[in-house]
């Protein structure tokens, strides 16, 4: 194996293929005992009131001869760039903080930027001959709006909202009817479907109403080019791309790899692309795999870009049945599309063998190529590590052409931290990216979904870079597309309705919620500062307090004022609107940042502070070049969020492990808006869980995150109505949001109901007089109708909106109940409980993963429910043979609700009964056991009658078998 290098190689070598071999280098992160102490000098206060803390570059510089502190990662000597970082020093020799210098210089450079406005305004005015010469078309596409509103057809929405009046009517009339006119012979059991029906009819206004404005967007990718150029010279606006991994053998490397190349070879200038990939679960494989994809991605990249390849993510474009020489008219097309091929199926075989070599992890643990141990072989206990790949110093193509940076990053942990899962390794990369990169804006996916679209990142820019549009714009929003997923789609996997339904209707209100991956972030956003039409604080309260001559206790308390109001507690805004700052003079000014505690908000970073203030990016120009890397290293140290407003107010929101609506709500709160662009070709593609089994844990970690967020302060009930920028409608949304988890009470209940009845000889609704039955009747007529206008303006099928229906009955009975339990054991009582999944068959077919049955605690209600109607059906058949021809008439509105019930339930039950029919004996039995168990309580003791009419109707309680 080749020793580790201390430099890479120069830009124009040409590294050797590399072997599968796991040997790798040390990392730039010295030891982990050196950045714990780091951290904890970092935070202690100095006399005087001014932090010193010994800095990493002290710490390293004392350490460099020896070669422990300034090894860098290499693998197979390949050319990678690497570059180092210095410590975050406080105090220049003067004493006064560096960073208020850097604030100074950077007020500077902000009224250069306006005088070059200026100039620039003016030179517009007069253009040159050689301007004034442009084509015309090409002149009025640069100034035309680069997306417009396409609203829905007024034939199409004014019936729908109609109906949704009528619908709103109607079901006060029902409820009128309901609650007059009780059921005495069965009064628990009308009690009962008249609290669920009450539930039903308030969650179905909390989902409706949000839909009430749904719009469809348009983008010309051709007039922003038009307007901001191509290539080298481009202004388009850089982007970092975030993707996130944990465990790579349950998060294939290969896929996320895939994703990766995706990113590499996205249609954007590529000095304008960064990619961060985040390896929190500090694997040697990932990284393996990493460096195997960066020295893959040389060959691929420029493939992609001269044919213009679609998709750009290898696994999926090679595995398209399509003609691939459709519109492939080059000549050298077919030759090379084979040699790529060839390239990628070997690349495949590389991976694969690290993955196989994966499997075992040595006693010792893994060793690097010279011979010391990986640091991240404790993946609870390690220091950070950062490798950059790809980049401007790094290798380039084969065709000689520069590549997008790629950077490997694993945030240092250590026990007795808290690390806050996936919005803390998220957090991370922003610090991280902000270091090193600072684009301007954000787009994080997950690692199985991949760049479907080469030109997803231009469409979010059409929106983002567009002054009449994007200066309040937060995030835009993509919606989410799956590969693997049969015709039928039986669990409703693609989420149709919600992408393509209810999605549509909050982008006419305040913007679509995130959605936690293919979305595009305003990285300003992610600071917790306000949109620009934030109002401006009152000058008055600044000269308050910045007058030299006020006493000091009388000044401190007037800054308290300050702060308090310029972080508008009513929002909880992590600092305040950047731009107010520019509504004061110089002196105000400097004060007012002083007073702003960048540090106790950021963190202790002079680099990233800065970077803070640079809402076009860029990386600092007083930032040395040669010492970012060691700046990246401090800023993912474990103890950095610790008294911060990091993951309060900035960044990814922790408390719930659905950081992702959580993240979205706050912005919202702040005033920022969002926007859903769904291009006719989806921007991104993933893997969606298609077995019953792991498609109801999925939606139980969503359901467990909404109860955790209904539980905590951030619960859209009571937070952030002080600033009223969260739009009513809006609000509605998110409350839907969360509660919706807690429908599986009443659901459960009412699923229930016509077994019960059918047990028990009774029923929920008395005897119908005309008006009743005209109040039924246009119930479920305004019911239809609602879904045939829906169906109608957002263009989706029946059978999408079927299999929604059904799921929404499945994941009900099931993982949303689990998830209210767990969430309340786990938000007052601490407990966090686990339902683990055992696979209990495979199949190696097409959509074979869709008939493999996992036994897991989830399954059993609804099963017990589907025994206990069956069961029900078939009582109520006998009872009324043997009770004479009256009985048939009640009989079929009984078994009415109890074939609702089944035929919801029939995805789950095919599910259940697997491709071979091999349901685990644990569920049958279980369910079995609960519903005859159920079903022998209810007739014996049927407990809805009073002890005075159990003799009078003892004998209609039962039923003759």
């Amino acid at each position: 194996m080749p020793t580790p290098q201390p430099h890479p190689p120069p830009a124009s070598a040409t590294p050797p293929r590399a072997s599968a071999a796991m040997a790798i280098s040390p990392c730039l992160q010295p030891p982990g005992a050196v950045v714990e102490e780091e951290v904890e000098e970092s935070h202690e206060p100095a006399a005087g009131g001014v932090r010193e803390r010994v800095t990493m570059a002290s710490q390293l510089s004392d350490h460099q001869d020896e070669g422990v502190h300034a090894r860098t990662m290499s693998t197979h000597a390949r050319t990678i760039s690497s570059v180092s970082g210095v410590g975050s020093e406080l105090n220049d020799e003067s004493g006064k903080p560096i960073w208020k210098n850097r604030v100074e210089s950077w007020k500077e450079k902000k009224k250069e930027k306006k005088a070059s406005a200026k100039k620039a305004a003016a030179k517009a005015q007069a253009p040159p001959v050689e301007e004034q010469i442009m084509d015309e078309k090409d002149l009025t596409d640069a100034y035309e709006p680069l997306s417009r509103i396409i609203p829905i057809s007024k034939n199409k929405l004014t019936p729908y909202r109609a109906v949704i009046i009528m619908r709103l009517v109607v079901l006060g009339l029902f409820f009128h009817y309901r609650i007059t006119n009780p059921v005495y012979s069965a009064f628990g059991l009308w009690m009962t479907s008249v609290i669920c029906e009450i539930w039903f009819g308030f969650s179905w206004i909390l989902d409706q109403f949000p839909k009430w404005c749904p719009i469809n967007r348009e983008t010309y990718v051709d007039r922003l080019i038009a307007r901001y150029g191509d290539g080298e010279d481009s202004g388009l606006a850089p982007v970092d791309f975030f993707v996130s991994t944990v465990d790579p053998l349950k998060e294939p490397p290969l896929i996320t790899a895939n994703t990766v190349l995706s990113i590499l070879a996205v249609d954007y200038p590529v000095e304008k692309i960064s990619c961060y990939v985040s390896d929190d679960g500090s694997a040697m494989l990932t990284f393996e795999s990493l460096a195997e994809t960066a020295e893959f991605a040389r060959r691929w990249v420029p493939f992609c870009k001269k044919y213009s390849i679609e998709p750009r993510a290898p696994e999926f474009y090679f595995s398209q049945k399509i003609d691939y020489l459709k519109d492939k008219i080059h000549p050298s097309f077919v030759k090379e599309r084979r040699a790529m091929k060839r390239d990628y199926e070997e690349y495949k075989v590389r991976i694969n063998a690290l993955v196989a070599k994966a499997q075992k992890t040595p006693e010792e643990g893994w060793i690097m190529q010279d011979g010391t141990p990986w640091p991240g072989n404790n993946p609870r206990d390690h220091p950070g590590m950062i490798q950059v790949f790809l980049g401007e110093t790094g290798a380039r193509d084969f065709d000689g052409n520069e590549l997008p940076r790629l950077v490997y990053v694993s945030r240092e942990k250590r026990p007795g931290y808290q690390h806050h899962k996936k919005a803390g390794a998220m957090n991370a990369l922003v610090r991280v990216s902000a270091v090193l990169t600072n684009a301007p804006y954000i787009l994080n996916l997950d690692c199985d979904h991949y760049v479907n679209n080469s030109k997803a990142v231009r469409e979010a820019m059409c929106f983002m870079m567009d002054p009449s549009v994007g200066r309040d714009v937060c995030y835009v929003q993509f919606p989410q597309r799956f590969d693997g997923i049969d015709r039928s789609d039986r669990y409703a996997n693609r989420n149709v309705v919600f992408f393509d339904v209810n999605m549509k209707g909050l982008d006419g209100l305040q913007g679509p919620v995130y959605v936690g991956t293919g979305c595009c972030f305003y990285r300003q956003a992610l600071y917790g500062y306000g949109p620009p039409s934030l109002p401006a604080l009152p000058k008055s309260s600044v000269c308050s307090w910045c007058c030299c001559c006020c006493p000091k206790k009388k000044a401190e308390k007037s800054e308290k004022e300050m702060h308090r109001d310029s972080r508008r507690e009513d929002l909880e805004s992590a600092i305040f609107n950047l731009r107010e700052i520019d509504n004061y003079d110089e002196y105000e000014r400097s004060m007012l940042i002083s007073q702003m505690s960048f540090e106790k908000s950021f963190g202790l970073s002079s680099v990233f502070i800065e970077s803070t203030l640079m809402e076009n990016g860029g990386v600092p120009e007083s930032a040395n070049p040669s010492t970012l890397i060691k700046e990246a290293i401090h800023v993912i140290s474990c103890g950095y969020e610790e008294k911060t407003e990091w993951g309060k107010e900035i960044g990814w929101i922790y408390g719930s492990v659905t950081e992702d609506i959580l993240t979205g709500f706050k912005m919202h709160c702040r005033g920022w808006r969002s926007i859903y662009c769904m291009p006719i070709r989806p921007a991104f593609k993933g893997s969606a869980p298609i077995n019953l089994s792991d498609r109801l844990h999925q939606v139980l970690r969503w359901a467990l995150g909404s109860v955790e967020i209904f539980l905590s302060r951030h619960c859209p009930l009571w937070y952030g109505y002080g600033g009223g920028r969260l739009k009513w409608l809006q609000r509605l949304s998110y409350i839907n949001t969360i509660v919706y988890p807690f429908t599986s009470l009443p659901l459960i209940a009412y699923c229930c109901l016509p077994a019960i009845c059918l047990l028990t000889g009774k029923f929920i609704i008395p005897t119908l007089s005309n008006a009743a039955t005209i109040w039924f009747l246009g119930l479920f007529i305004s019911i239809i109708v609602t879904s045939v206008l829906e169906l109608r303006w957002s263009g989706i099928g029946i059978e999408d909106w079927w299999r929604n229906e059904q799921f929404w009955v499945i994941g009900g009975v099931s993982a949303h109940l689990f998830a209210v339990f767990q969430g309340i054991l786990k938000m007052i009582a601490g407990l966090d409980t686990n339902f683990t999944v055992t696979a209990k068959a495979t199949d190696d077919t097409e959509f074979g993963e869709l008939y493999v049955f996992k036994w897991t605690t989830v399954l059993i209600p609804p099963t017990s429910i589907l025994v206990l109607n069956l069961v029900g059906v078939v009582a109520g058949f006998s009872d009324a043979l043997n009770s004479g021809y009256e009985s048939w008439g009640p009989l079929f509105g009984k078994v009415f609700f109890a074939m609702w019930v089944i035929m919801h339930l029939y995805p789950f039950l095919k599910g259940l009964m697997g491709r071979q029919n091999r349901t685990p004996t644990i569920v049958v039995l279980w369910s079995v056991l609960l519903a005859s168990v159920f079903s022998l309580l209810w007739v014996k003791i049927d407990p809805f009658i009073g002890s005075s009419e159990t003799t009078t109707t003892n004998s209609c309680a039962n039923f003759d078998c």
